[in-house]
């Protein structure tokens, strides 16, 4: 849904991390409040904790992926596997997409350093995030 891609995008580009505009875009259909949302998926962009690693738009697309299939309950062992087949479908087509999953390959920089994170923020590097951030709802979209 073009909505909720729209949606996604509207969230980074207003200042808010990669993961929480993947995350809060579903989170708010699914009943969380908006604030909950933002402030449970903000550890995860630059790369978990802006270290660089698994992209903030991936991680946010798995928090999306609990949420809707997780497991609540010890009785139903077959949602954490329906879960993992689900991941490994996202985590499959977002690499053929993107040709990574890890944040600073992405990227083109090393976000586990500050100066270089800084800079290319500055210099609007991380724009590219929005494509990361569209491509990860619309795989979520068509998949989970």
């Amino acid at each position: 849904m073009k909505d909720r891609e729209e949606k996604a995008e509207k969230i980074f580009s207003s200042g808010f991390n990669c993961s929480q505009g993947v995350f809060t875009a579903f989170a708010v259909d699914e009943g969380m409040e908006e604030a909950v949302a933002l402030r449970l998926s903000t550890p995860f962009g630059g790369g978990v904790g802006g270290c660089g690693e698994t992209c903030g738009a991936v991680s946010g697309a798995y928090m999306v992926i609990g949420l809707k299939h997780g497991r609540a309950s010890l009785d139903d062992a077959e949602a954490k596997e329906v879960v993992y087949s689900i991941m490994a479908e996202f985590r499959k087509k977002f690499s053929e997409e993107f040709g990574s999953l890890k944040c600073s390959e992405l990227v083109g920089v090393d976000m586990g350093n500050y100066e270089e994170r800084t800079k290319a923020r500055e210099q609007g590097r991380l724009e590219r995030c929005k494509d990361f951030v569209r491509g990860a709802v619309r795989i979520l979209e068509d998949i989970a």
